[in-house]
């Protein structure tokens, strides 16, 4: 499929669109990471455990989500919204992006303590307070594994093609982004790292009509977002 064709499917409509995004923004937030959350927490009585298994509720809703209002009344397959492969030799912009996405993240925290603006935040700081072979699995198999897949699929596979079909590169590339970075909130401080990890992952995207290198850019970055928390 050539790059113009790729994006002239017009299999959705404001409707499906509507409910997901609903789903994402209010049901999710207020019912999963709100009441959930605060239950489960409450029982485990770790922040950190409690996240991890919200992670994992949130990657069940957002795939049967997808796969049930986006592709199943379409009859449309996974790949339709970019699991599938990509050639070859977009390896190395894989790695490209990814030192650029490092590079640029460095430079936003760094920014921010000029500023003394504290980067860290709940998360960061559950998996500093009790460091363990046990808690460094949980915390790299909650960021690395669980989000990264579920996200892509959703923010990237769907949202942003769903908008790239009606409205084009651009304003697709900066909505799809900014939702991916408003559904991060309570994170303020790491906002704008966030939008422009949405930016990069779309790019992708955009290239490939795959979502699997955005998956593990987001992996590898995400990866070693743990790995310099444990070490910071």
């Amino acid at each position: 499929m050539n790059n113009q064709n790729k994006w002239s499917q017009k299999e959705w409509s404001w409707r499906e669109g509507g409910i997901l995004l609903f789903i994402v923004l209010v049901i999710i937030p207020i019912f999963v990471e709100g009441y959930l959350q605060r239950l489960i927490e409450q029982l485990l009585q770790n922040s950190l455990y409690g996240g991890t298994l919200i992670g994992a509720i949130m990657a069940i809703v957002f795939v049967l989500c997808t796969y049930f209002i986006a592709l199943k009344p379409y009859k449309l397959r996974w790949a339709s919204i970019g699991l599938r492969g990509f050639p070859l030799s977009y390896w190395k912009w894989i790695i490209l992006w990814l030192m650029v996405l490092i590079v640029l993240s460095i430079g936003i925290l760094l920014l921010m303590d000029l500023l003394q603006i504290s980067w860290e935040n709940n998360k960061t700081e559950a998996l500093k307070t009790d460091v363990n072979g046990t808690t460094i699995l949980i915390g790299f198999i909650s960021a690395a594994i669980i989000s990264p897949i579920y996200e892509e699929i959703f923010y990237r596979g769907f949202l942003y093609k769903w908008l790239r079909i009606k409205y084009g590169v651009a304003i697709s590339l900066l909505v799809s982004s900014f939702i991916f970075m408003i559904v991060h909130i309570p994170t303020y401080n790491t906002l704008p790292i966030t939008f422009l990890s949405g930016l990069i992952f779309a790019c992708t995207y955009e290239k490939t009509s795959s979502i699997i290198p955005a998956i593990m850019i987001h992996a590898a970055f995400n990866g070693i977002a743990i790995l310099m928390t444990l070490i910071s």
